[in-house]
């Protein structure tokens, strides 16, 4: 996929995976995003401490698509440097394409691949046939 300025890149992937019907699939991609929604999983809490950052160059995404309760499931982390070439990254909770162009390309599996709570935890966890 070749996403462009303003597309939100867990969007259009839900979208793929529907209109394509994949069964699950691994991502890698790269690119320039105007904003970028990081999470960093706080287990106490269940939930991600989020961090929003602008004008990044995503130096590496990556993750798998599965699905949960019948719907889309992403779950994806990334790291991406500023200007002044700074790295952060961790858990992808919302990117958004920013001038130039966000690559992503998509390995799809033939199994069908669910996630479900492991309530050990209290996260999301992709469960193998």
């Amino acid at each position: 996929m070749v996403l462009r300025q303003g597309d939100d890149v867990l969007a259009r992937l839900e979208t793929l995976m529907r209109e394509e019907g994949i069964p699950s699939a691994s991502i890698s991609g790269f690119g320039f995003v105007a904003s970028a929604r990081f999470g960093f999983f706080d287990f106490e809490r269940g939930d991600y401490d989020p961090r929003k950052f602008e004008d990044l160059e995503i130096v590496g995404f990556s993750g798998t698509l599965a699905w949960m309760d019948g719907r889309p499931s992403i779950h994806a982390h990334a790291s991406g440097g500023d200007r002044e070439f700074r790295v952060v990254g961790g858990h992808v909770l919302a990117l958004t394409v920013g001038r130039g162009s966000f690559e992503i390309t998509v390995t799809v599996h033939a199994d069908r691949l669910q996630r479900r709570i492991d309530p050990s935890i209290g996260a999301k966890v992709l469960l193998l046939p």
